[in-house]
């Protein structure tokens, strides 16, 4: 295992810390994130990722992923047999600790420049000029009863029945085209080379509780093809918004808004309605549920009839891991920039109060 001598592999991992610290500190300068990642670096580095797997139709993510993960066993399967045939030693375990050390350092300092710089951006808050202070239930109240009657119209505008939803891929088309509409009105949400596909974890991702997810490694828009159609289209546009940067769960919920409202395009319509009035009365029902209660009875049938079966559908994938993993990511939330933690997808009410505030009707 060892071909050089043991302060080699200690000098290289203790290098390898260094530079995944000055990185870290560098994350805490406005002027580098705001005006050199922000701004220079990110947008080409994920320019270049989406051009190279965008032409994929499969995700090379997902390939990637399992690639590493099978090395990984690879390597502890090796090291374990080494051990058995040869000894522990120190040296041994030293080495095998400088090399892990070294390893997770790379990947940190990999990770940030290709996307984890980006928890430290100012965002939505500073492009448009929004506040996200702290909004009374009052507020909250009328927000949800404007996402109500959204809701209930955006349903009704799909026809009285059963929809005929378009194919996954159709409505990856259908987001591109909702963000070349938003982006007329705010060009810093332009999105160029799309690289958007369902998940070859689709199954894996369900039952642990997420819907889609962003893979920094290729730039790739992760969605699950195992939810209900009427998912597909806002989960969807949030997660385009983490491939231009956007690393705030709630920011891409309104950025995920922002460009499905500009599609006009009714199911999109609908799906994000959806899923920000289910957000916004989940919020109320911990200030008052009655009002909550009151607002979910005076939901259009239809509306009721879709939030039931997907109820009944996702608890059909419910594993006793989901907890386990909300939680761990909750934790990553928090030491993001996210003090909410899991919750935060769900203060994406804050942006759509103080959007209202600034400029009228959503």
């Amino acid at each position: 295992m060892m071909r050089q001598p043991l302060k080699f592999y200690a000098i290289k991992a203790a290098l390898a810390v260094i530079c995944a610290c000055i990185v870290t500190l560098i994350s805490h300068s406005s002027y580098f994130i705001e005006e050199l990642y922000v701004k220079r670096v990110y947008p080409a580095v994920s320019l270049v990722l989406r051009s190279v797997t965008g032409w994929v139709s499969f995700s090379v993510g997902d390939c990637l992923y399992v690639l590493t993960a099978i090395w990984v066993l690879k390597q502890i399967v090796q090291t374990v047999i080494f051990f058995i045939k040869t000894g522990i030693t120190w040296q041994k375990l030293a080495f095998v600790v400088f090399s892990v050390v070294r390893s997770l350092a790379k990947l940190y300092i990999f990770f940030m420049v290709l996307w984890g710089f980006n928890y430290s951006r100012e965002g939505i808050a500073a492009e448009l000029k929004l506040s996200d202070k702290e909004y009374s239930k009052e507020e909250l109240s009328s927000l949800t009863a404007e996402l109500l009657q959204k809701v209930n119209t955006t349903r009704l505008a799909l026809g009285n029945g059963p929809v005929q939803y378009p194919s996954a891929d159709t409505m990856y088309k259908e987001a591109v085209k909702a963000y070349g509409a938003v982006a007329e009105q705010y060009p810093f949400l332009a999105y160029q080379h799309a690289s958007i596909k369902s998940s070859l974890f689709s199954t894996v991702i369900t039952c642990l509780g997420y819907t889609g997810y962003y893979n920094p490694f290729s730039g790739e828009a992760q969605v699950s093809a195992k939810v209900p159609p009427y998912y597909t289209p806002f989960i969807t546009c949030h997660e385009m918004a983490h491939q231009l940067g956007y690393g705030d769960e709630s920011e891409a919920n309104f950025i995920g808004y922002l460009s499905a409202r500009a599609s006009g395009n009714p199911v999109f319509l609908y799906s994000t309605y959806y899923d920000l009035f289910n957000y916004a009365n989940s919020e109320l029902f911990m200030r008052d549920s009655m009002l909550a209660r009151s607002n979910f009875r005076a939901l259009d049938t239809l509306v009721k009839q879709d939030i039931r079966y997907a109820r009944k559908y996702f608890n059909q994938y419910k594993s006793r891991m989901e907890p386990v993993v909300k939680f761990l990511y909750g934790e990553y939330l928090k030491a993001n920039n996210m003090p909410q933690g899991i919750d935060t997808y769900e203060a994406v009410t804050a942006w759509l109060i103080a959007y209202r505030k600034k400029y009228g009707a959503l």
